[in-house]
Parts: C-alpha cells; sequence; structure tokens
C-alpha cells in the first residue's frame, strides 16, 4: 500500500515538474512571437511611411503648372501655333 502511495506521489511529482517545464517553454516562445510581431508591425509602419510620401512626390511632380513650368523653363519648349498644329485622321 505504502509503494503505491509513493509511485502516485513520484508520478504527480514528475507530471508536476513536466507542466511547469511546459509552461516555461510555451511563455518563452510566446515572446519571441509578440517580439517578432512587434518588429513586423515597425517595418509595415515604415513602409507606410515611404508610401505615403512617395505617394505625395508623384502628386506634386504629376502636376499640371510643374510639367508645363519645366517644358517651357528647362526644355525651352513653346506651344505651336493653331495653324502650326497638324491633325491625323486614323
Amino acid at each position: 500500500m505504502a509503494g503505491w502511495r509513493v509511485l502516485g506521489m513520484g508520478s504527480l511529482f514528475v507530471a508536476l515538474l513536466v507542466s511547469a517545464i511546459a509552461v516555461v517553454y510555451y511563455q518563452y516562445r510566446a515572446r519571441l512571437v509578440f517580439i517578432e510581431i512587434q518588429q513586423q508591425q515597425a517595418a509595415l509602419d515604415q513602409y507606410e511611411i515611404e508610401w505615403g510620401q512617395m505617394q505625395l512626390e508623384i502628386t506634386m511632380l504629376l502636376e499640371e503648372n510643374r510639367v508645363e513650368s519645366a517644358a517651357l523653363n528647362q526644355l525651352k519648349l513653346i506651344l505651336p501655333k493653331r495653324e502650326e498644329t497638324i491633325y491625323l485622321k486614323p
């Protein structure tokens, strides 16, 4: 009877030890996953900032007056007269 009792207590102790180690391991894994999520979130935030900056830059570069100004000032282009315009029919 006492042998069974010691065996039962021993097996309970082993089960308790195994479950304690499992809790520590899975808590550690959860922390690693949380850290990775935080890093990915920071990278995503940085990409969103870059995306916004590029959208703003594209909008600025595509403004009509900027394109016209660059054509007139930098490339020295002029608008042709109406009679110099040639229309092609398809």
